[in-house]
């Protein structure tokens, strides 16, 4: 990074760390704005209810989570006076009451909320208490880990459809786009589809999904298990989620700039988005559409050393930076001789670039691998590669280490190819668990690469100098980790589709503190926000249309 650079980028974090502790400080030794205690007449106090209080006519709302003596509290600074509507989360229970108070100006307020037991929404049961409650082996469970990314397994479950109705559906979901949604049901273009279930699976599946459905029957043969509610530390966090002002919109990658500025791609539509923390209001900022009739949505999102931001065009073909100052995109199309109907850049790194002006590019059609000339535009077709097996390999995520050389992850069976930046020879480590399925990750501060174990419920490092992986398993079945990210303190935070929590392991004791999120949440991509202790983390909730930070208390 160029010295002058280098500085301005500095400056900027430290106004923005200051700033921030600056209102931590000021928000010290004042008040709660409310607190209480939480009960009920079958538990008494009640540890890990989660209560949630949105003001009326706003986008934000704060949650906390009560203590081992049922108290809750939110921190002073955080609710503005005003009209506040309550929710709660804990299974099985209900608010009993209105769930409203008045927020006066200088006077702190007192809550005590009572709850009744209270019949438990599908909609509140996530993935992994299906994927845990329901029969059969876990071969075939695993099929409905594909599932998520779309739509939550309640659709799944609550569903009345017979083994050959599934058929249909299985061949229907092979022509949607990736970020189709039911708001946004995009279609894939020409020939090209993505088979929904694997090849020889097809009447398997069919018959089990009809086996665990409501297919001739009005209740589940099987009873719904639910896991604990937080309990410790899991309870000491303060969530913020910011609604967005459209339901369609997805944010797949959520990221913040060195001003403290957050950012948001859109998994559905040819848009980046940037959101104030400080109000809730959003910019849109139109990409400009390369091919119209092909699915319009972007996906991975990224920061260069330079504080530009990347984003992925998947099926619009390439790659695009932003530059924040004048609001502009330059389009980095792959060359059109390339391009098929099933040409897509979900994912690349930028993050190395400075070494010798290369951004590595990953092609889903045939998993190839591209490297970019940032100054010409001109992309290099490395090929696809294949596992110590000599199988090919399907790449999910793809990350440079900090001399540019590209960390590949192997999503069909798991485990991790690096690729040599000067002489493009590969080197594969296989993950000490089978079928991992590695997702999404990134290279930490140690230049050890972090990354998600999807098919094994667990995340995983890799040390390039010993060429050792270490793995440690999330505390709760299915969780199913979708991306994991090193901080500076040497915490790991972990999120998921499946489990409704943001995970944060300490490596060296291998203790997990799991975060239940306020409501359902479909999250792929956790960015760490390190200038403080402990780290503030911002994700996006794909399928539920906000934008959510979590910061603990210890």
């Amino acid at each position: 990074m160029l010295p002058r650079t280098r500085a301005l980028l500095t400056a900027s974090l430290l106004l923005c760390f200051m700033f921030s502790a600056l209102q931590s400080l000021l928000a010290q030794g004042l008040p709660s704005p409310l607190s209480g205690i939480i009960s009920s007449e079958r538990d008494g106090v009640m540890e890990g209810v989660i209560v949630s209080a949105r003001r009326a006519g706003s986008t934000i709302t704060v949650s906390v989570v009560s203590d081992a003596n049922g108290a809750y509290s939110f921190p002073a600074g955080r609710l503005d006076p005003g009209h506040y509507e309550l929710r709660i989360r804990a299974a099985g229970y209900a608010l009993d009451g209105s769930g409203t108070i008045e927020l006066e100006p200088g006077r702190p307020a007192t809550a005590d909320l009572r709850l009744k037991p209270g019949a438990r929404p599908a909609s509140e049961i996530t993935n992994a208490e299906w994927l845990a409650s329901a029969p059969g082996d876990f071969e075939i469970k695993r099929l409905l880990l594909n599932c998520t990314d779309c739509h939550s397994l309640q659709r799944i479950f609550e569903s009345r459809h017979s083994p050959a109705e599934f058929l249909k559906v299985f061949e229907r979901m092979g022509g949607y786009y990736p970020g189709a949604s039911d708001l946004q049901p995009q279609r894939l273009i020409g020939e090209h589809r993505r088979p929904a279930v694997p090849a020889g699976m097809e009447h398997k599946l069919a018959d089990y999904l009809a086996s665990i459905n409501l297919f001739g029957r009005d209740e589940h043969s099987f009873d719904i298990s639910t896991f604990p509610r937080p309990t410790g530390r899991a309870t000491r966090v303060v969530i913020t989620e910011y609604a967005l002002p459209r339901r369609e919109i997805q944010p797949h990658d959520v990221i913040v700039d060195p001003d403290g500025m957050v950012w948001y791609s859109h998994f559905g539509e040819q848009l980046l988005s940037r959101l104030d923390p400080r109000t809730g209001a959003t910019t849109d900022f139109a990409i400009p559409v390369q091919k119209p009739a092909s699915p319009k949505g972007t996906l991975d999102l990224e920061l260069d050393q330079d504080g530009n931001i990347w984003v992925g065009l998947m099926y619009q073909t390439g790659m695009a930076k932003f530059d924040r100052k004048s609001g502009s995109f330059h389009i980095y199309p792959i060359p059109a001789d390339w391009q098929k109907d099933a040409t897509q850049q979900s994912h690349f790194s930028v993050a190395a670039t400075k070494i010798d002006g290369k951004a590595w590019v990953k092609n889903t059609d045939g998993s190839q691998v591209y490297r970019l000339d940032v100054a010409t535009g001109a992309y290099e077709n490395l090929g696809s590669f294949r596992d110590h097996e000599n199988r090919p390999i399907a790449i999910y995520g793809i990350y440079a280490d900090h001399e540019n050389n590209a960390y590949i992850l192997e999503f069909r069976y798991g485990g991790i190819g690096r690729i040599d930046a000067k002489s493009g020879k590969l080197a594969f480590y296989p993950t000490p668990t089978p079928f991992s399925r590695a997702r999404r990750g990134r290279v930490d501060h140690e230049n050890r690469l972090w990354f998600a174990e999807y098919g094994s419920n667990g995340v995983a490092m890799l040390d390039p100098v010993s060429g050792k992986i270490a793995e440690w398993k999330k505390p709760l079945p299915w969780e199913s980790p979708y991306d994991v990210v090193l901080d500076r303190h040497g915490e790991a935070w972990e999120v998921n589709e499946s489990s409704d929590r943001v995970g944060r392991l300490n490596p060296k004791s291998s203790e997990w503190v799991n975060y239940l999120l306020p409501r359902y949440a479909n999250v792929r991509r956790v960015f760490v926000d390190d200038r403080t202790a402990p780290s503030k983390v911002w994700i996006g909730n794909n399928l539920g249309a906000a934008i959510i930070s979590i910061e603990p208390l210890d």
